[in-house]
């Protein structure tokens, strides 16, 4: 039952963080504008995402439009929107084979236990590969915005800061990895192996028991 419970709230762990990271990679919060001038009025708020950029007024008006060109993009954003697309898509597969493993189901019937402990197993595994993937873009947006702030050859209109999504972007990373750790521990295979024991190995042989009896009847008659 232990095991059990492991696995179900590894598996709700992970759906969690499946959830908000896929939240994270649609949303254009990744980078704010930051205003580093002193200026007293805000006119405009910028927000950079994976897809799309808005632009928050004063007035409340918000306007966003999506990147023209995925090739006219740098390096770093294409490699960030394929890693977190990769990583949703295995999270999707680790779902569906961690349903079907789950002590709690019956998809693959009760007899084939084994079976249903490995494809757990794989699915935790995926969790965690998912994370390690969905990490990598978050901490590498994160240097980079930090790494230009801090920049005096960039100018001030140009410096961005770190935005609301990368932070739940990092909650998510830890919502997968320790789903996925948490699914992979508790689907340990049924049973297991027992240590052999010496008065059970004596009574399952027969002839052991047999010849220790003959010895000791000789014993009493001598």
């Amino acid at each position: 039952m232990a095991s059990t419970g492991l696995q179900l709230l590894g598996l709700v762990l992970a759906v969690l963080g499946w959830v908000f990271g896929a939240l994270v990679c649609a949303a254009p919060l990744w980078r704010v504008s930051a205003f580093v001038g002193g200026e007293l009025v805000i006119a405009q708020v910028l927000w950079e995402g994976l897809w799309m950029n808005c632009l928050s007024q004063t007035t409340g008006q918000i306007q966003c439009k999506t990147y023209d060109s995925t090739l006219a993009l740098p390096t770093s954003a294409q490699a960030a929107r394929g890693l977190t697309v990769l990583s949703l898509l295995l999270c999707l597969l680790a779902l569906i084979l961690g349903v079907a493993g789950a002590k709690c189901t019956h998809c693959m019937g009760d007899a084939n236990q084994a079976s249903k402990a490995r494809l757990a197993r794989i699915a935790g595994v995926l969790y965690l590969v998912a994370g390690l993937a969905y990490l990598i873009p978050i901490c590498w947006t994160a240097y980079t915005i930090i790494r230009d702030f801090y920049d005096p050859n960039i100018a001030a209109p140009l410096k961005r800061e770190l935005g609301p999504a990368l932070y739940l972007g990092w909650g998510a990373c830890v919502l997968l990895l320790v789903g996925g750790a948490l699914l992979h521990v508790g689907s340990s295979p049924p049973g297991g192996r027992t240590l052999p024991v010496f008065g059970g190995a004596a009574k399952d042989n027969p002839h052991t028991g047999a010849a220790g009896e003959g010895k000791q009847q000789e014993k009493s008659f001598v």
